[in-house]
């Protein structure tokens, strides 16, 4: 416990600088209210001069304040910041009504009596209160007045829309043609071809095959920089193109107004992982970037540096949830009028040994290596009985990776430079589960509470969602904890159509919400939603009749919802809706 010396020099210091802060209207020459010819007035005037000679600086006050100052006005005149000295006892009058101001109240907040009136003092003080409570009152009201004065005047909130999208993914890396493979069904799930992983209980991945930066990215860099980062800068250039950004465009662009806001979970693994290979001989063999390529904001700084654009500009990392969150965040900056053009999403490659190992060590990956197109099975049972033999079905995620990228624009900026617009996008949320690191709430509470705040700050009503395409990554608690909760928020709604995108490229760790926004954005382009290919069984308590069957449907999408959820217990939902 600290001294009294010790925690009086601090109180001093503070009152004294109180002091300071205000400005007495009395003449110099004139007494304070509180220094009368009282003896016991003068034996509290001695004891507190030697308190205040403690305090650094205090000799040089006039004596004036230096008493008065403490005991009244200058405390009100902090609350108010308007009354002077001569005012106190009638703006105090006024005050004491409140518990905050009252006499017990100040006495107790310092921890002495310093504000105890004589008789005399509060007879002095009610006759000046009664002659003077119109202008105590005034005073008292002030402060009010004046925040209320400077209060922001709404203003009508800036929509933002998708004007372009970039993808990289086992199934393809153009939007249309990504899509388009979704509709058919195919799979883009095969044996893990990148290194040797023979040793490995998983040898499956969502792993890309062919892949070029040429025309995209200088050959410099792509020969030192980590596949996350070519996978970010190549999809969104490609968001770029595709939103009808060319040279002249750019030229007329606000590049103070132009953002960067694309994110991964894992960073630069493999460029990471090379460095610690290379250590093992000399920090001289190491590549020189390895810091600053490994880190997941790079990829976000490069791009902006590429394209010159001076807006917001950073990495959002929260595991699986990384690109929803981008995107959410990328849109505020817009509906604030911190930018008018915004690139978002996220991107990941971790196929790589410490990846896959690490994943297989927490028991999270899928072991069906045998037919790697049937690995990745949302909603399908965990366990089905044959020949009186127990067989594991829907037993953990598939690794993917790859990138998403979307070319979010103020509304008014992209009609007047006649851009072709997707989607509008709606709004969305975040919350927390605060409950395991890697597994749901039982109760599914955290996710409802996202998806109804989703909900809320869209302005979307819950019937108009007929479209959601969930995180759904096939893993045995994960996905029916998802259904429960899509279920409790939009059971009632006979129009719901929900897939998994991840059923057909695997989980593409912090590039899987904006690859899956891209999904719902051509689902409200098209007319056109994807099937759910592997859902052979469904698990007890799901209604087949709200999850898209084996083959592509025929749905007008009025609001589409995305859900993201990534382990730390990080939620977020995002709404999009066609552009009227």
């Amino acid at each position: 416990m600290a001294s009294s010396s010790s925690f009086t020099s601090p109180l001093c210091t503070w009152l004294v600088a109180a002091c300071m802060s205000f400005t007495c209207d009395r003449e110099p020459h004139q007494p304070s209210m509180l220094l009368h010819s009282h003896h016991s007035g003068n034996k509290r005037l001695g004891r507190r001069r030697k308190v205040l000679s403690k305090c650094s600086g205090a000799a040089q006050f006039n004596r004036s304040l230096s008493i008065s100052s403490f005991c009244g006005s200058s405390i009100h005149g902090l609350i108010t910041s308007l009354e002077p000295c001569n005012e106190y006892y009638s703006s105090k009058s006024a005050l004491s009504s409140l518990p905050l101001f009252a006499d017990n109240a100040l006495s107790s907040f310092f921890g002495s009596n310093s504000v105890t009136l004589n008789r005399n003092q509060r007879r002095l003080a009610r006759s000046r209160s009664r002659s003077r409570s119109g202008e105590a009152m005034s005073v008292a009201v002030q402060p009010t007045e004046e925040v209320k004065m400077k209060k922001k005047p709404h203003t009508k909130q800036r929509r933002v829309v998708v004007t372009g999208m970039g993808v990289v993914s086992p199934l393809g890396h153009d939007p249309d043609v990504f899509y388009n493979n979704l509709l058919e069904g195919a799979s883009g799930i095969s044996t893990i071809e990148t290194f040797d992983c023979a040793s490995y209980p998983t040898k499956i991945a969502g792993e890309i095959k062919s892949f070029s930066t040429d025309g995209w990215v200088a050959p410099k860099l792509s020969k030192r920089m980590d596949k996350f980062m070519l996978y970010m800068l190549t999809a969104g250039k490609k968001a770029l193109v595709d939103g009808g950004i060319s040279e002249d465009v750019m030229d007329e662009l606000d590049k103070a107004k132009c953002g960067v806001l694309i994110g991964s979970a894992m960073g630069g693994m493999k460029v990471f992982w090379d460095a610690l290979e290379a250590l093992r001989i000399s920090y001289k063999k190491m590549n020189p970037f390895c810091v600053p390529f490994a880190t997941t904001n790079m990829g976000s700084a490069i791009l902006a540096m590429d394209l010159g654009w001076m807006g917001p500009n950073y990495s959002i990392s929260t595991a699986c949830a990384t690109s929803n969150f981008c995107i959410l965040n990328a849109a505020n900056h817009i509906i604030r009028g911190e930018a008018d053009v915004m690139l978002c999403g996220g991107s990941d490659a971790a196929i790589i040994p410490p990846g896959l190992g690490g994943f297989v060590a927490c028991r999270a990956l899928s072991q069906r290596n045998e037919d790697p197109s049937k690995a990745s099975r949302p909603w399908d049972t965990v366990m089905f009985l044959q020949s009186f033999c127990l067989y594991a079905n829907r037993d953990g995620f598939v690794m993917g990776e790859g990138s998403g990228v979307l070319l979010l624009e103020e509304l008014e900026h992209a009609k007047k430079r006649g851009a072709n617009i997707y989607a509008e996008f709606a709004g969305g949320s975040f919350t927390c589960d605060a409950y395991h690191i890697t597994e749901p709430r039982p109760d599914g509470a955290g996710v409802i509470l996202c998806i109804e705040k989703a909900l809320a700050q869209s302005g979307v009503p819950r019937e108009d969602v007929n479209y959601i395409n969930a995180h759904a990554t096939s893993t045995p608690a994960g996905d029916l904890k998802e259904y429960e909760a899509l279920m409790h928020c939009f059971g009632q709604n006979p129009e719901l159509r929900v897939n998994s995108t991840k059923s057909m490229i695997g989980h593409l760790m912090g590039a899987a919400g904006a690859v899956e926004a891209i999904a719902a954005v051509q689902a409200i382009r098209t007319g056109w939603v994807h099937p759910n290919i592997n859902l052979e069984n469904p698990d007890e308590g799901v209604d087949t009749r709200v999850l898209v069957g084996p083959n592509k449907e025929r749905l007008e999408v009025k609001a589409a919802l995305s859900n993201s959820f990534g382990f730390g217990g990080h939620n977020s939902s995002i709404i999009f809706v066609p552009y009227k």
